[in-house]
Protein backbone atom coordinates (compact mmCIF):
# COMPACT_ATOMS: atom_id res chain seq x y z
CA UNK A 1 0.00 0.00 0.00
CA UNK A 2 2.98 2.29 0.60
CA UNK A 3 3.75 2.96 -3.07
CA UNK A 4 0.47 2.07 -4.75
CA UNK A 5 -0.28 3.90 -8.00
CA UNK A 6 -1.97 7.28 -7.58
CA UNK A 7 -3.19 9.98 -9.91
CA UNK A 8 -1.48 13.33 -9.51
CA UNK A 9 -3.89 15.78 -11.11
CA UNK A 10 -4.60 19.41 -11.92
CA UNK A 11 -8.29 20.21 -12.15
CA UNK A 12 -10.69 23.13 -12.11
CA UNK A 13 -13.71 23.29 -9.88
CA UNK A 14 -16.47 25.36 -8.37
CA UNK A 15 -17.59 25.51 -4.76
CA UNK A 16 -20.46 27.82 -3.72
CA UNK A 17 -20.25 29.57 -7.11
CA UNK A 18 -16.55 30.27 -6.55
CA UNK A 19 -14.06 28.90 -9.11
CA UNK A 20 -10.69 27.42 -8.19
CA UNK A 21 -7.82 25.27 -9.44
CA UNK A 22 -6.68 22.27 -7.45
CA UNK A 23 -3.63 20.04 -7.59
CA UNK A 24 -4.16 16.81 -5.73
CA UNK A 25 -3.79 13.06 -5.46
CA UNK A 26 -6.49 10.40 -5.96
CA UNK A 27 -6.38 6.61 -5.90
CA UNK A 28 -5.97 5.19 -9.38
CA UNK A 29 -9.27 3.32 -9.14
CA UNK A 30 -11.23 6.55 -8.50
CA UNK A 31 -12.51 8.88 -11.19
CA UNK A 32 -11.13 12.34 -10.46
CA UNK A 33 -14.30 14.04 -11.65
CA UNK A 34 -16.46 12.00 -9.25
CA UNK A 35 -15.86 14.86 -6.82
CA UNK A 36 -18.95 17.06 -7.21
CA UNK A 37 -16.85 20.24 -6.90
CA UNK A 38 -14.56 19.40 -9.83
CA UNK A 39 -15.45 20.40 -13.38
CA UNK A 40 -12.55 19.51 -15.64
CA UNK A 41 -9.24 17.66 -15.34
CA UNK A 42 -6.35 19.42 -17.11
CA UNK A 43 -3.45 17.15 -16.11
CA UNK A 44 -3.49 13.57 -14.84
CA UNK A 45 -0.45 11.37 -14.29
CA UNK A 46 -0.43 7.87 -12.84
CA UNK A 47 2.58 7.55 -10.54
CA UNK A 48 3.53 5.94 -7.24
CA UNK A 49 2.14 7.30 -3.97
CA UNK A 50 5.51 8.53 -2.64
CA UNK A 51 6.36 10.21 -5.95
CA UNK A 52 2.93 11.85 -6.10
CA UNK A 53 3.33 13.23 -2.57
CA UNK A 54 6.85 14.54 -3.29
CA UNK A 55 5.78 16.24 -6.53
CA UNK A 56 2.63 17.66 -4.92
CA UNK A 57 4.77 19.18 -2.15
CA UNK A 58 7.03 20.89 -4.72
CA UNK A 59 4.08 22.15 -6.79
CA UNK A 60 2.34 23.56 -3.72
CA UNK A 61 5.55 25.25 -2.52
CA UNK A 62 6.07 26.75 -5.98
CA UNK A 63 2.47 28.04 -6.16
CA UNK A 64 2.61 29.40 -2.59
CA UNK A 65 5.88 31.20 -3.36
CA UNK A 66 4.28 32.77 -6.43
CA UNK A 67 1.09 33.81 -4.60
CA UNK A 68 3.03 35.25 -1.65
CA UNK A 69 5.27 37.25 -3.95
CA UNK A 70 2.28 38.67 -5.86
CA UNK A 71 0.53 39.63 -2.62
CA UNK A 72 3.74 41.23 -1.32
CA UNK A 73 3.82 43.30 -4.51
CA UNK A 74 0.23 44.40 -3.73
CA UNK A 75 -1.54 42.53 -6.53
CA UNK A 76 -5.11 41.68 -5.72
CA UNK A 77 -5.25 37.88 -5.73
CA UNK A 78 -8.50 36.26 -4.61
CA UNK A 79 -8.32 33.65 -1.87
CA UNK A 80 -10.89 30.99 -2.70
CA UNK A 81 -12.34 28.87 0.10
CA UNK A 82 -10.54 25.90 -1.42
CA UNK A 83 -7.78 25.38 -3.95
CA UNK A 84 -5.87 27.97 -5.95
CA UNK A 85 -7.30 31.24 -7.22
CA UNK A 86 -8.52 31.51 -10.80
CA UNK A 87 -6.43 34.72 -10.84
CA UNK A 88 -3.51 32.42 -11.72
CA UNK A 89 -3.87 31.36 -15.39
CA UNK A 90 -4.12 27.67 -16.24
CA UNK A 91 -1.01 27.90 -18.42
CA UNK A 92 1.10 28.99 -15.45
CA UNK A 93 -0.15 26.08 -13.32
CA UNK A 94 0.37 23.62 -16.18
CA UNK A 95 3.98 24.82 -16.56
CA UNK A 96 4.61 24.37 -12.82
CA UNK A 97 2.93 20.94 -12.82
CA UNK A 98 4.85 19.76 -15.91
CA UNK A 99 8.21 21.03 -14.66
CA UNK A 100 8.04 19.27 -11.30
CA UNK A 101 6.66 16.07 -12.79
CA UNK A 102 9.44 16.00 -15.39
CA UNK A 103 12.33 16.94 -13.09
CA UNK A 104 11.33 14.21 -10.61
CA UNK A 105 12.56 11.61 -13.13
CA UNK A 106 16.18 12.64 -12.48
CA UNK A 107 17.02 12.22 -8.78
CA UNK A 108 20.04 14.54 -8.83
CA UNK A 109 18.14 17.25 -10.69
CA UNK A 110 15.15 16.82 -8.36
CA UNK A 111 17.25 17.29 -5.23
CA UNK A 112 18.97 20.38 -6.66
CA UNK A 113 15.71 21.94 -7.88
CA UNK A 114 13.89 21.27 -4.61
CA UNK A 115 16.76 22.92 -2.75
CA UNK A 116 16.63 25.92 -5.08
CA UNK A 117 12.86 26.13 -4.61
CA UNK A 118 13.30 26.22 -0.83
CA UNK A 119 15.86 29.02 -1.20
CA UNK A 120 13.43 30.78 -3.56
CA UNK A 121 10.88 30.78 -0.75
CA UNK A 122 13.11 33.27 1.10
CA UNK A 123 14.85 35.19 -1.68
CA UNK A 124 14.71 35.47 -5.48
CA UNK A 125 17.35 33.42 -7.26
CA UNK A 126 18.23 36.25 -9.65
CA UNK A 127 21.04 37.55 -7.45
CA UNK A 128 22.61 34.08 -7.24
CA UNK A 129 22.32 33.73 -11.02
CA UNK A 130 23.81 37.18 -11.73
CA UNK A 131 26.61 36.81 -9.20
CA UNK A 132 27.69 33.57 -10.87
CA UNK A 133 27.33 31.72 -7.55
CA UNK A 134 25.56 28.94 -9.39
CA UNK A 135 27.31 26.89 -12.03
CA UNK A 136 26.27 24.39 -14.69
CA UNK A 137 22.95 22.65 -14.26
CA UNK A 138 22.20 24.47 -10.99
CA UNK A 139 22.26 27.77 -12.85
CA UNK A 140 20.07 26.36 -15.63
CA UNK A 141 17.53 25.06 -13.10
CA UNK A 142 17.60 28.29 -11.09
CA UNK A 143 16.72 30.22 -14.24
CA UNK A 144 13.83 27.82 -14.91
CA UNK A 145 12.56 28.10 -11.33
CA UNK A 146 12.70 31.90 -11.59
CA UNK A 147 10.69 31.62 -14.80
CA UNK A 148 8.04 29.62 -12.91
CA UNK A 149 7.77 32.57 -10.50
CA UNK A 150 7.71 35.28 -13.18
CA UNK A 151 3.94 35.62 -13.67
CA UNK A 152 2.57 39.13 -13.18
CA UNK A 153 -1.20 39.64 -13.40
CA UNK A 154 -2.71 42.22 -15.68
CA UNK A 155 -4.89 43.42 -12.81
CA UNK A 156 -3.79 46.67 -11.20
CA UNK A 157 -1.81 46.77 -8.03
CA UNK A 158 -3.49 47.92 -4.86
CA UNK A 159 -2.07 51.13 -3.48
CA UNK A 160 -1.56 50.84 0.24
CA UNK A 161 -3.46 53.46 2.08
CA UNK A 162 -1.67 55.11 4.94
CA UNK A 163 -3.85 55.57 7.98
CA UNK A 164 -3.78 59.02 9.52
CA UNK A 165 -1.64 59.37 12.59
CA UNK A 166 -4.59 60.58 14.66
Amino acid sequence: MENTPQYLFLASGVNNEEGFWIVGIKNCDENILDDENLLDCHRKELIGNKSAKDILLAINLNVNNLLNELRNKNYLIERPSMGISFDIPLEILENIFDFWLDIYKNHEAWEACLGLLKVRKRIPLTNLIKSKSLKGNSKKWAIKIETLHAYVPSSPRIDKLHDPMW
